[in-house]
């Protein structure tokens, strides 16, 4: 049971994929296997260029197959934008390392804006540096403002030929060194306001485009790039005005999605590792497994795991099924950048607990897991901008229902056009949800889903009898803890809807919701402690900490999930 709920290279061959979708996966996991743990290891520690990857995707065309709409593959039915499959490549990468995910991550920004554009020679072009294998750049954020588009420096000055020439520097740019195309963001000299927005194509070859440094000190290049007179042509603008502010925002929703996956790629490898070592050790004349407090370390890790891939399996769902009067992957995709990228923080933390001085080792897979897990929410999706967003979503959410059609699982060969048309960045408040009561009522009959429920009921009593005041919904702290409990009914609604559709082990799934609790629990306890909180507010905290249901015998099963592990992968030396 437990190998099944994680990937497992040595077993992997998911029978839902069409055949050549199944050929790229599996020759991905056999080029990091033939290479073996030594060489992936070696080319951490030195900080290696992971060039030997990007020629085997760019033999293979891995990236054009996955990375080309259908209206641009020229009837090629391997290629298309498939969110289902795109997700399967970004946790093969994770699980061998947070590089190779990174070139690819960042190919995926770099194309978004390329792909909502109705520039007919932009997009020809960049199918055809697909199909030679170039990788891409997303050219947003500066040093001086990060992702604040509204601040850009990068300056676009009219030629009098239709173009411009173009000034400025853009910083943590990944690919930057090597990109055939970059997407650059930057506004017009000559028009105030939104409407001088432009987002356009650069070339790196260029010789006006200057390569200053790698700003960190690892295997992936994050370049900070400065163009200098930089003639930008009239067929390399993909946007202007606020259409280019809009394609910046929606390549966000499409691209940093990969986020989720990338965490749960990291966190399997690792577990594997850890759970392995952990098992095989001996201390005080009993394996390191035998102790308590180590079960239940190893334990919690295996649940939160599964349920960072069940959100994320279903969360691909309804990104696949959106359209114009469906928008609710809105909400799902900042979910998996915040709580899915920060769980992973913390199983990585509950598997080191275990592991102690073994995760400090150069020659294991953990070390880097340890050190790249906290990039995820801290420089590709900010927990803070997150649960801000998030909160937009809530009042609909928990308040007022709509009826939609059941969304199936969606592992169809289809292509998901409707992520390059989502149209203008804005009315979040508006977006409409099915009722989330009824995946809780399904599952009423486990324990812990229904004392998690009472938690959630009392969220929205909360929020009916005790509202944030005029001074509270501008108090950001204050705002993020009641995001945390907000984002738990979610993430559990999720959860449980995933659950139903895979028939997960119901006993896994009470332990999960045990977890769930604890977490609720924690957040109604940190919002009791702020400074803002009113004393209704405080006395509401309170009186919804819960203990969750105990049962030996669920923890027992559970726990032979978790040991089954050891030994159940072992990369290749």
């Amino acid at each position: 049971m437990a190998n099944s709920l994680l990937f497992n290279p040595h077993a992997d061959d998911p029978a839902h994929w069409d055949a050549e979708t199944r050929r790229l996966l599996r020759a991905t996991i056999d080029f990091f296997e033939t290479r073996g743990k030594k060489a992936l290891v070696d080319s951490y520690n030195n900080r290696s260029w992971y060039g030997d990857f990007l020629d085997f995707a760019a033999k293979e065309g891995l990236f054009a197959a996955f990375l080309t709409p259908a209206a641009d593959g020229g009837g090629d039915p391997g290629k298309r934008w498939d969110t289902a499959r795109n997700a399967a490549l970004s946790e093969i990468l994770g699980f061998y390392g947070l590089g190779y995910w990174y070139t690819w991550q960042v190919t995926v920004l770099g194309l978004g804006p390329v792909w909502q554009s109705a520039n007919r020679t932009a997009r020809a072009h960049t199918t055809q540096l697909l199909a030679d294998g170039h990788v891409m750049a997303f050219g947003l954020s500066e040093r001086g403002h990060g992702a604040d588009i509204y601040a850009t420096d990068m300056i676009l000055t009219p030629d009098g030929a239709g173009g411009f020439r173009a000034d400025g520097t853009k910083y943590y740019i990944g690919n930057g060194n090597v990109a055939g195309l970059v997407s650059v963001f930057g506004r017009r000299s000559d028009v105030d306001g939104p409407d001088g927005y432009v987002f356009f194509a650069a070339d790196s070859r260029h010789p006006a485009y200057h390569l200053v440094k790698n700003v960190v000190n690892g295997q992936m290049y994050v370049s900070e790039f400065r163009l200098a007179d930089y003639p930008v042509r009239e067929q390399d603008v993909l946007h202007t005005g606020r259409a280019a502010f809009d394609a910046a925002l929606n390549t966000v929703n499409v691209g940093k999605f990969n986020l989720c996956t990338a965490a749960i790629g990291i966190c399997e490898h690792a577990m594997y590792e850890a759970v392995t070592h952990a098992h095989s050790r001996v201390l005080y004349g009993k394996p390191v497994t035998a102790f308590p407090h180590v079960r239940r370390e190893l334990i919690d890790a295996y649940a939160r795991l599964v349920a960072m891939k069940l959100f994320s399996d279903r969360a691909v769902d309804y990104f696949r099924s959106a359209g114009p009067d469906d928008r609710r992957y809105l909400l799902f995709n900042p979910m998996t950048k915040m709580k899915v990228t920060t769980e992973g923080e913390r199983v990585i933390d509950l598997l080191w607990d275990v592991i102690a001085a073994k995760g400090f080792e150069a020659d294991t897979y953990f070390d880097k897991a340890a050190k790249d897990i906290r990039g995820l929410p801290k420089l590709e999706g900010t927990v803070h901008v997150n649960l801000a967003l998030i909160l937009k979503f809530m009042p609909n959410y928990l308040f007022r229902p709509a009826d939609f059609a059941p969304v199936p699982t969606r592992h169809d060969a289809g292509d998901d056009e409707f992520l390059f048309r989502q149209g203008p960045a804005r009315g979040l408040g508006a977006v409409r949800f099915h009722d989330w009561r009824v995946a809780y009522d399904a599952h009423a009959d486990l324990p812990n889903v229904a004392r998690f429920r009472e938690q959630a009921d009392g969220l929205c009593a909360l929020l009916s009898a005790h509202a944030p005041d005029e001074a509270q919904q501008g108090d950001l702290d204050f705002l993020l803890a009641l995001g945390q409990l907000f984002a738990l009914v979610v993430y559990g609604h999720l959860i449980l809807e995933q659950a139903e559709l895979t028939g997960l082990d119901r006993r896994l799934l009470d332990e999960i919701f045990a977890i769930l609790i604890q977490d609720f629990s924690a957040y109604a306890t940190e919002l009791h402690g702020k400074a803002a909180t009113t004393e209704d507010q405080a006395a509401w905290a309170l009186a919804h900490i819960r203990r969750p249901v105990s049962d030996a015998a669920r923890t027992a099963e559970v726990w032979g999930q978790v040991v089954a592990l050891a030994g159940a992968y072992e990369m290749q030396p």
